[in-house]
């Protein structure tokens, strides 16, 4: 039932949201407030606990939503209740609950060639910020010296972690970090790629990963965008002189990549 398809939610205990982490909070604290959020955490006070101890800014969210929930909800009203909130977040959930389904997911599934033909990675030290379940960082790793793959979700490092003995790859190393916060030294990397990960703070995200990234070096975004409508992001990519193409990922079709060599 989720609008993805990425995750059914039918069978999800609400207090899967126990395992969200302060940045998933974040983006809640950010939402108008919601009856239904309001009627699911009024039946569940320990979610609400929790979500205000991990960010604390999220109290008046919480507040306001509680003002505005059912007190004596019936249980067909609760649950659906329920649903709709974890279905509004049925993406944070497959990662802390089941990345090996987000791994297996068709859109994921783009030719290797439309990243490695983007710059020449071996022997690089090569950083994968947003590295979810490795996508990007697993294709690289053959040809890379060293790929540190950066990624804020606890359970996806694990699940890095997992992949890599799983798969015999001695040179990714998991990390958490954002592209806001990358917890590495200026002028560390020869290649840093990104994928769905671009374009909440542009000016902030652009001026971090350049940082990192040794003067010659590279950065890659693949994907960057979609290629259809008004798009903030490709705008302010192409006016700090990224160049562009488009490829081909499945399900969701055509798809801007952009790649940049750093000057400093």
């Amino acid at each position: 039932m989720s609008s993805l398809g990425w995750l059914d939610v039918s069978e999800i205990d609400f207090n899967a949201l126990l395992l969200l982490e302060p940045l998933h909070v974040c983006c809640i604290a950010e939402r108008e407030p919601d009856p239904k959020m309001g009627t699911a955490i009024k039946a569940h006070p320990a979610v609400a606990w929790y979500l205000r101890q991990i960010y604390p800014p999220i109290a008046g969210y919480i507040e306001k939503c509680l003002s505005l929930g059912m007190d004596k909800p019936s249980a067909k009203e609760l649950r659906a209740a329920e649903l709709a909130v974890l279905d509004s977040m049925h993406d944070w959930l497959i990662y802390v609950l089941d990345p090996a389904k987000y791994d297996k997911l068709a859109f994921l599934g783009w030719d290797d060639r439309s990243l490695v033909e983007m710059a020449v990675f071996e022997d690089k030290i090569v950083l994968d910020i947003g590295s979810g379940t490795g996508r990007l960082a697993f294709t690289v790793a053959p040809l890379a010296r060293t790929v540190y793959a950066v990624e804020p979700v606890a359970n996806l490092r694990r699940y890095l972690y997992e992949k890599r003995e799983r798969l015999g790859v001695e040179n990714l190393y998991p990390l958490d970090g954002s592209i806001t916060q990358i917890p590495l030294a200026d002028d560390f990397a020869d290649i840093l790629m990104a994928g769905h990960v671009f374009g909440d703070d542009f000016e902030a995200e652009y001026s971090e990963m350049a940082r990192v990234v040794r003067e010659g070096g590279m950065i890659l975004l693949h994907p960057g965008s979609s290629t259809v409508g008004e798009d903030p992001a490709h705008d302010f990519l192409v006016a700090k002189g990224f160049d562009f193409d488009v490829f081909e990922e499945p399900v969701d079709g055509l798809k801007r990549k952009y790649w940049k060599k750093i000057h400093k």
